[in-house]
């Protein structure tokens, strides 16, 4: 399959570095998923960026689901709609940090998907990558929703969502409007909620263990889940703990942490 892989993105119809992927192209993505290559070797040899690739496969199925003839329908679907959709609020903000605009928005699509990929619901996912890649790292509703073109509703929805998973936090300005914040340790707080959540999992098991009868099948399933978890739950709440100055510290800098490599 390799072979078929370098050959044929050798072909004028697959060679399009700066324009929509081809069916051919697909094609390629799906060979090189089914030979276990990296999103960013597969890029390599369509001669594209991996963040489109990676963009690709994560919003039709990710790796394991990737079907390159679904994936093209569904392209050519969303490509449908958004020429019927309204054309875009003429009050959008324009960038004025001298950003290129369009590698912006194509990376921060990159980052919704794989965070849809992880699980999080799209608007969810949206909201979050949108404030991750705002300098200030808040923004309040009305401008989330000018910036994703969406309705204040879905924001709030979106947010209730984010701050029952410690992923954001609110608080008032100045002008008392509520503003959404995503800052340095909202990521270590998110991951001890996620020690948190796996650790009451660990409880309900070992309870389950005393309900069913030690000895049996079921409660020698659930005590090695139980053990499993826990340690899991351990270990990332330890390596949060020992990561989270990394957070903190600035460009170009690597603290110094106990059991920390980097």
């Amino acid at each position: 399959m390799n072979a078929k892989l370098r050959t044929s993105v050798t072909t004028k119809e697959a060679a399009m570095p700066g324009g929509r992927l081809t069916q051919q192209e697909r094609q390629q993505i799906a060979l090189g998923l089914a030979d276990g290559l990296a999103y960013a070797e597969i890029a390599r040899r369509l001669d594209r960026p991996t963040s489109t690739v990676t963009r690709e496969v994560m919003r039709n199925g990710g790796p394991t689901a990737y079907r390159a003839d679904l994936a093209h329908r569904a392209t050519e679907h969303r490509t449908q709609r958004r020429r019927q959709a309204a054309p875009r609020d003429p009050k959008a903000p324009a960038r004025t940090d001298g950003r290129d605009a369009e590698a912006v928005r194509e990376y921060e699509e990159t980052f919704t998907t794989v965070l849809m990929g992880s699980g999080m619901p799209k608007m969810m996912s949206r909201v979050m990558a949108c404030l991750c890649l705002t300098d200030s790292g808040s923004l309040t509703a009305s401008e989330l929703a000018q910036r994703l073109q969406v309705s204040p509703a879905s924001v709030s929805k979106a947010v209730a969502f984010l701050d029952s998973q410690g992923l954001v936090r609110r608080e008032a300005d100045e002008g008392r409007r509520e503003r959404y914040v995503v800052d340095d340790d909202v990521w270590y707080q998110s991951m001890m909620a996620s020690a948190r959540s796996i650790a009451a999992v660990v409880g309900i098991a070992r309870q389950g263990v005393g309900v069913l009868g030690p000895g049996s099948p079921a409660a020698a399933r659930l005590e090695n889940v139980a053990r499993f978890l826990d340690f899991v739950s351990e270990s990332t709440a330890r390596a949060a703990e020992q990561a989270r100055e990394i957070l903190h510290s600035k460009p170009g800098t690597a603290p110094d942490s106990p059991g920390n490599p980097l």
